[in-house]
């Protein structure tokens, strides 16, 4: 990781003393807030003495993740098999290119303090970096072929199944469930700001299930997927060569359109998640085509034409139910996804949407993309 990712906010901490309790190696010699993510507070320490590694540690929303014994042994597992598949990988370098999990100085994989908060604590993965923007096509294919292989080292995950760490987290019927709810009981008195979004979601809600119902018929198989493919969520070396995929907390049973789809909806866009600029939100196809390439060419003879047929479709799904997501919690009262500004989750809300409009514009070159991508040698 390099120092180009923009600071979380968060209450402050003591950092030095939550990370005595964790076997680290080196002197504790400080530590920031570091990251860009919505869910946990996040902080790199940073060690005094040369030759020892820095930590990310993390205060694991308990809002969010309620069994974090079961959250960390689904962690712990998924990193130990992709280690052993890096290191039966010759020239691969496991420890930079899986999480490593550093235990607490009592032997378990994270410290609860006496406030009731649960920690964590990774190895600082150096001389990497990640992108909260894809810039060009390479960089979209490169991350496509990165979330691709991911999925393809977990196809042999044994038993038995992963812990479902957040319940119904991509149930399409549950959201729309509790942003209606929440609509009709409007505890925050924002309802009458978000009419032409609730025209946006009653509009599209029933075909939006179309995964949700290809599932439930088993007409495409349950595979362990990532569940939250944002593009900053690969480590990308800056020599080039390999990446480490990162933010396992969601990694669970899942079906595959939920990492294609997410990653063109976070990716593929043109203009940031937050932009105030909706005329400058859309669908950059040149980027939708190389995260495809680089995806179907990890999965290649691994998918099955039942998936890959709705894998256009994935990618407008996201944008909606992300879209519903944020709204849902703006009607709510800002209380899942961290927020800078007041209607931030609103302007968030704004932008999938625009983004869902732009891609059913573009939906029919869109699968005309993944029929010759998967029709190709």
């Amino acid at each position: 990781m390099t120092e180009n990712r923009v600071a979380n906010e968060g209450p402050a901490f003591n950092l030095a003393r939550v990370a005595a309790n964790f076997s680290l190696k080196g002197t504790f010699a400080g530590g920031h807030p570091y990251g860009s993510g919505h869910i946990h507070d996040t902080f790199r320490i940073r060690t005094a003495e040369d030759g020892c590694p820095d930590y990310i540690l993390q205060r694991i929303n308990r809002g969010v993740f309620h069994d974090v014994p079961r959250l960390m042994e689904n962690i712990v597992r998924v990193a130990a098999h992709l280690r052993a598949k890096s290191s039966a990988n010759p020239g691969a370098d496991p420890s930079c290119e899986v999480l490593t999990v550093i235990p607490t100085r009592d032997g378990r994989h994270f410290h609860e303090d006496n406030d009731g908060d649960c920690w964590r604590v990774y190895v600082f993965i150096d001389r990497h970096r990640s992108f909260d923007r894809v810039d060009s096509a390479e960089l979209a294919c490169a991350g496509g072929e990165h979330f691709g292989r991911f999925l393809r080292l977990l196809a042999d995950f044994p038993d038995p199944p992963l812990h479902e760490t957040i319940g119904d987290f991509h149930n399409l019927e549950m959201h729309l469930q509790r942003f209606f709810a929440r609509l009709q009981d409007n505890p925050c008195r924002r309802a009458r700001q978000v009419a032409a979004e609730t025209d946006c979601i009653q509009a599209r809600a029933d075909a939006m299930k179309r995964i949700l119902r290809l599932g439930q018929a088993k007409r495409i198989p349950l595979r362990i997927t990532h569940n939250d493919t944002k593009f900053n969520n690969i480590l990308f070396a800056e020599q080039g060569g390999g990446a480490c995929i990162i933010d396992l907390d969601t990694v669970m049973p899942g079906y595959v359109h939920y990492d294609f789809g997410d990653a063109v909806r976070s990716g593929c866009n043109r203009a940031n998640e937050d932009e105030p600029d909706l005329e400058l939100v859309g669908l950059d196809i040149d980027l939708f085509k190389g995260y495809a390439r680089g995806f179907l060419k990890s999965l290649r003879d691994c998918l099955t034409a039942e998936e890959i047929a709705h894998l256009t479709f994935s990618a407008r799904l996201f944008a909606f139910m992300v879209g519903l997501r944020f709204l849902s919690d703006f009607l709510a009262g800002d209380r899942y996804f961290k927020s800078r500004y007041p209607g931030h989750n609103l302007q968030r809300a704004r932008v999938q949407f625009r983004l869902l409009e732009s891609m059913e514009r573009q939906s029919g070159q869109m699968d005309d993309i993944i029929r010759t991508l998967a029709a190709a040698d």
